[in-house]
């Protein structure tokens, strides 16, 4: 359709997604992912500035929590305990990058998995729809990089 935005066409990009587009290498590469991000996570988690955010984010409580990676002592709403994991991940600086310069895992891994924690018992999601979630959030993420000038230009910054 000609009216249809930009966003419009993204959006409807994204949303029509499902597993059957996961082929096998990208299932395999995912996992790889998810794995060299769990464990970037897990040794920054030892971090000063890892330490710092857990401790300010202390503050905030809800009814709905996620982990916090390393520490069984205390929860997190979703949305601090992906920005808490997220910081534990990116800053080992070792986690994933591509051209242009971003770090892709890091930011959507916690987010992924505060949010499947999120959920209720009984609608907990598959191994696969957390696989899913993951490509797509890595999918937007390469997309809006690719529609960025800016981010084209990060190269010639450096």
């Amino acid at each position: 359709f000609p009216s249809q935005t930009i966003t419009g066409n993204f959006a409807n990009v994204i949303h029509g997604l499902n597993a059957n587009h996961l082929t096998d290498q990208v299932i395999q590469r995912s996992k790889r992912m998810i794995l060299d991000t769990l464990g970037v996570g897990l040794l920054g988690t030892s971090t000063e500035v890892c330490h710092k955010v857990t401790e300010y984010s202390k503050i905030y409580s809800s009814d709905i929590s996620s982990t916090i990676w390393g520490h069984l002592d205390f929860r997190l709403p979703p949305l601090y305990a992906a920005f808490v994991n997220g910081v534990a991940v990116h800053s080992m600086d070792f986690d994933d990058t591509w051209h242009p310069a971003t770090h892709p895992s890091g930011a959507v891994l916690p987010a992924v998995i505060a949010l499947s924690e999120a959920f209720p018992q009984k609608k907990k999601i598959s191994g696969l729809d957390l696989l899913l979630a993951f490509n797509v959030g890595i999918e937007v993420q390469g997309r809006l990089l690719r529609f960025s000038s800016e981010a084209r230009n990060i190269p010639k910054r450096y």
